[in-house]
């Protein structure tokens, strides 16, 4: 799934390619994909639109739209925009196709059909749940540390949260934890104020640095330029189990958190400090 680092990639690399440009029309090839609203009136609503500004928010990227609207897009497992000619044929996995009028071609992909778009008239219809942006400087370690100690569950889930901190996922989740040096199922209202900042400092770190490297592709994911990231080569525990890890040798070990595999260091994370 694309997490924050590979969502600003691709929201970034879109306002290159087609801010300011003009929507002609949109082709809807597979009509799940759009969650709001009909898709008569969604087509309707994009038809003529110039793309004003394209960011990141959470794991959704915001298109902002000149009559004041919002498209908004979760890519969810494995979706993804490209651009390419009115000419090129779309491959099997387009769902939605926006035909712009200088005669490129904006495409909706995704290979699992779980991602979704919304036509909103203001992103806070449907993005008013988030939490903090972790790149923000409204994230701070002691506000970190006022959720943590709040909490009763362990650190990892509490990371996952999309209501709590806004992006981070199973991939940075374990990288962010491994570098502070946290047992992914240390109680989160244990950590004690250094550990607090250690991890305010990795979360930030490694999103950040995953953005430098343009991304993590493990399978499917691909920049607006349909090109693949680089951080997977990075990775220190992420999809490494049984591999030794890079600081001190120990096989890296995996197991289940909270319904997620997670990937840590049993020497360089110990479960009691």
């Amino acid at each position: 799934m694309p997490e924050l680092p590979e969502v600003e990639v691709i929201a970034r690399g879109l306002q290159r390619l087609i801010g300011q440009s003009i929507i002609q029309e949109v082709e809807v090839l597979w009509p799940r994909s759009v969650a709001r609203p009909e898709v008569p009136a969604f087509i309707q609503g994009l038809a003529g639109r110039r793309i004003i500004d394209v960011r990141r928010r959470g794991k959704f990227i915001l298109f902002s739209l000149d009559d004041g609207r919002s498209l908004l897009a979760h890519l969810r497992m494995t979706g993804g925009f490209c651009v390419f000619p009115r000419t090129t044929p779309p491959h099997p996995y387009v769902r939605v196709i926006f035909h712009l009028t200088d005669g490129r071609d904006l495409w909706y992909v995704d290979i699992r059909k779980f991602g979704r778009l919304y036509l909103v008239n203001s992103p806070e219809e449907v993005l008013q749940a988030l939490g903090v942006e972790p790149l923000s400087a409204e994230f701070t370690a002691e506000r970190l540390a006022d959720i943590l100690r709040r909490r009763k569950g362990a650190i990892k889930p509490l990371l996952l949260n999309q209501g709590i901190i806004a992006g981070v996922g199973n991939i940075y989740a374990d990288e962010a934890l491994f570098r502070a040096g946290i047992h992914p199922l240390r109680r989160a209202a244990d950590l004690d104020m250094e550990e607090v900042r250690a991890l305010h400092a990795a979360i930030r770190e490694v999103l950040q640095e995953a953005i430098d490297h343009r991304g993590t592709t493990l399978r499917n994911y691909r920049d607006a330029d349909g090109e693949t990231g680089q951080n997977q080569f990075r990775l220190n525990v992420y999809r490494r189990q049984g591999e030794p890890c890079r600081r001190c040798g120990t096989p890296i070990e995996r197991i289940v958190v909270g319904q997620r595999g997670t990937h840590f260091c049993p020497h360089c994370q110990p479960a009691q400090p």
